[in-house]
């Protein structure tokens, strides 16, 4: 008993004595350059000598000395380049900060053995994925706090100051911006989410709760939503995973040994758990992989920490370095739980030296319940299988609430990012600045509870009107929150004739959707309009038109009433009115060739269309009054029937249409993406050829993904069709040999059949005309090209194939297009 106590109160004197007896003593932390996490059994060692150590998991050292035994420290580690440290040996203490530059993970990892220990450790990461994947629980719940920041890199804001269009923000902002001196960046937006968030296996439900959102001005349910969890999950235990809109293949994947080279580096304790330091290199250079490497629990062979890197090889446009952390924790004897995920982004469009920007997310769980009746009870409450709810007054809690809820406090330079926000936001000058810049990239400007533009549509050139002139004027959120009203006025100084046209909108409620729309316009038709498509009404149309295509011109009188709903399901029903009058003006069978027998108008018709869609748990990014999709997981289909009606306001024709379509969006990795619609339609009925089904066709060498672009305008008319698009991207493809450039193949083919029946074929096929009918027949265009060209340029080439010869065709065989398209 004595020598026991003998040897505790040594021990206890050790601790507390050695490092007041101590002379030198210098501490402190390594961290990832990119990313600022620490870095795990780092080498910390004194140049030419025997003393050194390792950093703990966290990436700390220490160490107590009578006196300096160099004057250089060096650290390194796998994956990392080495680095000296000079110690000032005038000072008795110290504590820094040592950031690691990224290395290459090939170098340093030089295993001879006859068994590959790393593949070892892999093939039972791959054995053990269903002990160790979270989502094999019946059920779990925990609170998640996410962080969103975004830093500006190599940005002069006190040189750009001087140019006048700018002064005013830069002043604002250099203001603020002590609080980042000696910084290589300047953060300029936080955002933070705190959420519960709920899973079910089977059937597969989620839901999340947005307690919090502190969106410092951004004041969009639709964007706090997208601020929890629910549409950020990354597991490394899949095969593959997400970076942007690419796949990668994950290390843990089932095929894994096909894409990486892995290397067991060492084998560390910590407490009573081993770790194997597993790290892997991709295979083959010019494939979607990472290089990185992991700690593997030696018993359950789960992982307890994941780095992912990505540099600026891979084929994800604009990136120049990103990082993807994952720790786990033990919640009890033989679960590892996610416990924070972080993704570092440094994107660089410009150059490496250029202004950038930084994205960081980082991400903590707290609070693990697994397989617990509270679960299942909270998920009983889903309207549909996936519900994201952000609390009423959720993006309004006050700064104590965030000091109390926040998993981890604030670094000073991000509570410098909020105050700098908050004077920015509420400053008029940077709304001026804004509202600029928002001009130029969307075409519209808002000025007090007005809208004008879009500034593309103001000046334009065609054969008919000559030069024309557009003038939009709309309201905007600050005029009403639940009305919106909308017309412009064009006139065209060649044909001397004034068009335009007036709409209003009506929102009551947004979620699930209803609104009600009405319109009246009276101008040219100039064919389908698709988004992100180029027009014939637009300035940069003029020069883009094929040669030696006589151009259509047909006017159009349009009177339109809308009613829509939608359910929380994602069905929704689109009730639609409309009265319209054609007038051909060039290039197509005037109206006078229609004879109307009955009291009615020529090329007039009156319909009443109902319209279904069903497109499940998809998602949409809104403002005010409207919203873009942002697709869904599932196809989307729709159906629609149309019904003629004669004698209303002068109409003259009886008829019923009927169309329906299903289309989606599915990844195959690594195989890249495919992109599918299918359609048909038939109409029943004797009718001109503007209300027949007129296909789509191409007269601009811009690409259009939803027209036939070897097809002219109004050369096939059916009134029976069916067809399918279809656009395979590859991903780099043949590329893959040739890395540098990043260049993305893809393959399309496009497939129409159609038919006319008699009575229209003898209606419409008059002597002058140059329409066609493919009388069951198959059109059929097929194409490939090179995308990502500068990561923003597109060209196709376009073959027709079928049919091979068309007696009145002007379009040709073969085409090339280009395209602007931006990705990652």
């Amino acid at each position: 008993m004595k020598a026991f106590f003998f040897l505790f109160f040594s021990l206890l004197l050790s601790f507390f004595v050695l490092p007041v007896s101590a002379q030198k003593r210098i501490s402190g932390i390594v961290r990832d350059e990119h990313s600022e996490e620490g870095v795990p059994f780092a080498s910390v060692q004194f140049k030419n000598t025997t003393i050194g150590g390792l950093t703990d998991s966290s990436g700390f050292f220490s160490f107590y000395l009578d006196k300096w035994p160099s004057d250089t420290i060096e650290i390194s580690c796998v994956g990392y380049q080495p680095y000296l440290f000079i110690v000032n040996k005038n000072k008795d203490t110290a504590f820094v900060t040592i950031l690691l530059e990224r290395g290459t993970f090939n170098e340093g990892v030089q295993v001879k053995a006859k068994v590959n220990k790393g593949l070892l450790v892999w093939r039972r990461i791959v054995q053990h994925k269903p002990q160790n994947n979270r989502y094999r629980f019946d059920n779990f719940s925990y609170e998640l706090y996410n962080k969103l920041e975004v830093d500006i890199k190599n940005f002069n804001f006190k040189r750009i100051a001087k140019f006048k269009p700018f002064r005013p923000v830069g002043d604002i902002i250099n203001q603020n911006i002590d609080s980042f001196q000696g910084a290589k960046y300047l953060p300029t937006y936080l955002t933070e989410a705190i959420s519960d968030y709920y899973y079910q296996k089977d059937p597969k439900k989620r839901r999340e709760i947005i307690k919090a959102a502190n969106t410092n001005g951004v004041k969009n349910e639709s964007i706090i939503k997208y601020l929890g969890g629910t549409d950020q999950v990354v597991n490394v235990y899949n095969n593959f995973i997400a970076v942007f809109d690419r796949e990668f293949v994950s290390p843990a994947s089932d095929n894994g040994d096909l894409y990486y080279n892995y290397t067991v580096a060492d084998t560390q304790q910590m407490g009573s758990n081993r770790f194997y330091h597993l790290v892997f290199t991709p295979r083959r250079t010019g494939t979607n992989t990472f290089e990185g490497d992991c700690w593997v629990h030696a018993g359950t062979f789960a992982i307890q920490k994941m780095n992912l890197r990505l540099g600026k090889e891979a084929n994800v446009n604009f990136l120049e370095t990103l990082s993807l952390i994952q720790e786990y924790t033990l919640i009890n004897d033989s679960v590892w739980f996610l416990s924070k995920d972080k993704f570092v982004a440094d994107l660089s469009p410009l150059g490496k030296e250029r202004p950038g920007i930084i994205g960081r997310k980082t991400t903590t769980y707290r609070n693990v319940v697994i397989d617990d009746p509270s679960v299942t009870a909270e998920l009983a409450k889903n309207k549909k299988l996936e519900e994201i709810i952000a609390l009423p007054g959720a993006d309004e809690k006050d700064k104590t609430y965030w000091e109390q809820s926040r998993h981890e406090p604030l670094s000073k330079s991000e509570q410098g990012v909020i105050r700098m926000i908050d004077t920015l936001v509420n400053a008029p000058a940077f709304q001026k600045f804004t509202n600029k810049i928002n001009f130029i990239a969307t075409g519209y400007l808002n000025t007090g509870n007005y809208q004008i533009g879009p500034w593309y549509n103001w000046i334009t050139s065609n054969s008919w009107e000559g030069f024309r002139m557009r003038f939009d004027l709309g309201t905007n959120k600050h005029f009403d929150k639940k009305w919106w009203w909308h017309g412009y006025l064009a006139y065209g100084f060649g044909d001397k004739k004034l068009k335009g046209q007036g709409e209003v909108f009506f929102l009551p409620k947004k979620h699930p959707r209803l609104y009600l729309y009405g319109s009246y316009s009276n101008d040219l038709d100039f064919g389908q309009n698709y988004y992100g498509e180029v027009t014939q009404d637009n300035i940069f149309a003029l020069a883009l038109r094929k040669k030696n295509i006589p151009v259509k011109f047909i006017k159009l009188n349009e009177k339109r009433f809308e009613f829509f709903n939608e359910t929380r399901s994602g069905f929704s029903a689109l009730l639609a009115a409309t009265h319209k009058t054609y007038t051909p003006l060039k290039n197509l069978i005037s109206k006078d060739s229609f004879v109307i027998t009955s009291s009615g108008l020529p090329l007039a018709s009156a319909e009443i269309s109902l319209r279904l869609r069903f497109a499940y748990l998809e998602k949409f990014v809104e403002n005010q009054f409207f919203r873009t999709s942002l697709g869904s997981p599932y196809p989307i289909g729709e159906a629609t029937i149309a019904r003629g009606i004669a004698g209303v306001f002068k109409s003259s024709y009886n008829y019923t249409k009927i169309s329906g379509s299903v289309s989606d969006y599915i990844k195959i990795p690594p195989f890249g993406n495919i992109t599918y619609m299918v359609y048909g339609g038939k109409t029943f009925g004797t009718l001109p050829y503007v209300l027949l089904d007129i296909a789509p066709g191409n007269e601009l060498y811009y690409y259009n993904q939803y027209a036939f672009n070897l097809m002219n305008r109004y050369e096939f008319i059916h009134d029976q069709y069916a067809g399918i698009n279809f656009e395979h991207n590859v991903g780099n493809g043949l590329f893959r040999f040739f890395p540098k450039l990043k260049f993305r193949q893809f393959w399309t083919a496009k497939v129409l059949w159609g038919s006319l029946s008699e009575s229209n074929r003898a209606l419409n096929f008059k002597q002058g005309n140059n329409f066609q009918t493919l009388d069951g027949k198959t059109y059929l265009e097929v194409g490939t090209g090179i995308d990502n060209i500068l990561r923003v340029l597109r060209v196709d080439f376009v073959w027709r194939l079928l049919p091979s010869t068309l007696p009145k065709s002007t379009s040709e065989h073969f085409g090339v297009f280009g395209s602007f398209r931006l990705s990652f």
